[in-house]
């Protein structure tokens, strides 16, 4: 395995996921080895950034065999922390809130929600598979009591910035932001924002195109048919 995240990019960093996702639904039964050539040609990326970028990750791959699939899939998800059990409160019990608290899939990763907090009186008291919902005038001392580590904002953007500077007091060294609005933190504290209008932005931009170049592909068929 290949040593410390010091000199990795955050880009690489994103990547490294989708190649532990691509690894993981590989076919049972498969070689027991892969290439970084294979790896990019699945995932339509450029071999060498794949191979840059799993260099960072393990030492485990040889020329002309490539790497233990088990072994790269192990070395991936220590380096990313997965075995890991990273404490995580949630801001924020709406309707995104309620789903990312319901979503198993997270432990997978490392995120284990401990809580969650409101404003609202006819939530506060009740739970959500398991994890209270309590006032957010609580959030500080229960980060602080509790050793949170991450925070995950799903409030209106008018709050979001109390609420980051109230996991911040409590301790969090890290904030996952669903609120349409930047952040400011101390420069020890990661915010990742989860930009959907970004996400959206791209989607509708593609379907433009590919509306504006399907005029152009049936014009050019039709000459070809004459």
């Amino acid at each position: 395995m290949a040593s410390g995240s010091g000199g990795i990019s955050r880009l690489a960093l994103q990547r490294l996921p989708t190649y532990l996702s691509y690894l993981k639904n590989l076919p049972e039964g498969g070689p027991p080895h892969i290439s970084a050539a294979a790896i990019a040609a699945g995932l339509g990326l450029g071999e060498v950034q794949v191979r840059k970028d799993l260099a960072m990750v393990s030492d485990a791959g040889k020329p002309k065999v490539g790497y233990p699939v088990d072994g790269l899939v192990k070395d991936l998800e220590h380096f990313l922390g997965y075995g890991t059990c990273n404490r995580t409160v949630l801001v924020g019990v709406g309707n995104l809130g309620l789903a990312l608290l319901s979503y198993s899939g997270f432990a997978e990763y490392g995120l284990h929600f401990v809580a969650a907090f409101d404003v609202n009186p006819a939530l506060i008291g009740s739970s959500v598979d398991q994890k209270p919902i309590l006032s957010v005038d609580k959030l500080p001392v229960f980060c602080r009591e509790n050793g949170i580590q991450i925070g995950v904002l799903t409030v209106p953007a008018v709050a979001a910035q109390a609420c980051c500077n109230a996991l911040v007091a409590g301790g969090v060294r890290a904030v996952w932001n669903f609120a349409p609005v930047h952040l400011q933190a101390p420069p020890h504290v990661l915010v990742q924002r989860e930009n959907m209008a970004s996400s959206l932005a791209l989607l509708s931009y593609h379907l433009k195109t590919q509306e504006a170049q399907a005029p152009q592909e049936e014009q050019q068929s039709g000459t070809a048919d004459q």
